[in-house]
């Protein structure tokens, strides 16, 4: 767990009260070097990235993630995230939409199988978001892990996962793992213009 100068009280008093690690990261928010500290600081041969606005629904979902993640052409596995009122926050990335990239049917109802059902089947995608990403270590050092000076908050997790699609991985969307994110709950989302250059260098904008 990274502690990023936690301002609020109810925060504080939380990490205060933590029975798990807490790391303190300084500075600016950079998602990529918080994760990296994370991972620097660990030794265990699986890593999981959550952020700190997702709740858990099913008790089941970590063992339901790691099902695939043990598969050796796997790279990483991402769960269905719902939004609060049950309508799909992420289903997997889909490269292009919007000129990046973006979350497969977002707001759908969660109760809906979507397209050929495929909010309601396990699948490949390019990416899968790293608000809730389950890999091995092995993976995430071989490809470098996250870009922290490129991509210090947005894209991050596109870039990780296209990375090990080029090394030769597969990235697995399930839906049978579900939980709540509260979309920027504690951070508000932003693209920077560096951030939108290193992807379109990548030859993801059209």
């Amino acid at each position: 767990m990274v502690d990023n100068e936690s301002k609020s009280e109810e925060a504080r008093d939380y990490f205060r009260h933590c029975e798990h690690r807490v790391l303190q990261f300084t500075g600016p928010f950079n998602f990529s070097a918080l994760n990296n500290l994370a991972v620097e600081q660990t030794a265990s041969p699986w890593l999981l990235f959550l952020n700190n606005d997702v709740e858990v629904i099913d008790s089941e979902w970590l063992t339901l993630m790691a099902e695939h993640v043990q598969t050796a052409e796997v790279g990483a596995v991402g769960a269905r995230l719902l939004y609060p009122n049950n309508t799909v926050q992420h289903a997997g990335v889909v490269l292009g939409v919007g000129g990046i990239a973006e979350h497969a049917f977002p707001t759908f109802s969660g109760r809906r199988p979507g397209v050929s059902r495929q909010l309601q089947v396990t699948r490949n995608y390019s990416s899968v978001t790293g608000a809730c990403l389950l890999t091995r270590r092995e993976v995430f050092d071989e490809v470098g892990g996250f870009d922290e000076e490129r991509l210090p908050v947005t894209f991050s997790d596109v870039d990780l996962c296209l990375k090990m699609r080029r090394a030769g991985y597969l990235i697995v969307y399930t839906p049978f793992a579900k939980l709540y994110h509260h979309e920027s709950a504690s951070r508000r989302r932003s693209v920077e213009a560096l951030e939108t250059e290193v992807m379109r260098s990548a030859g993801l904008i059209y």
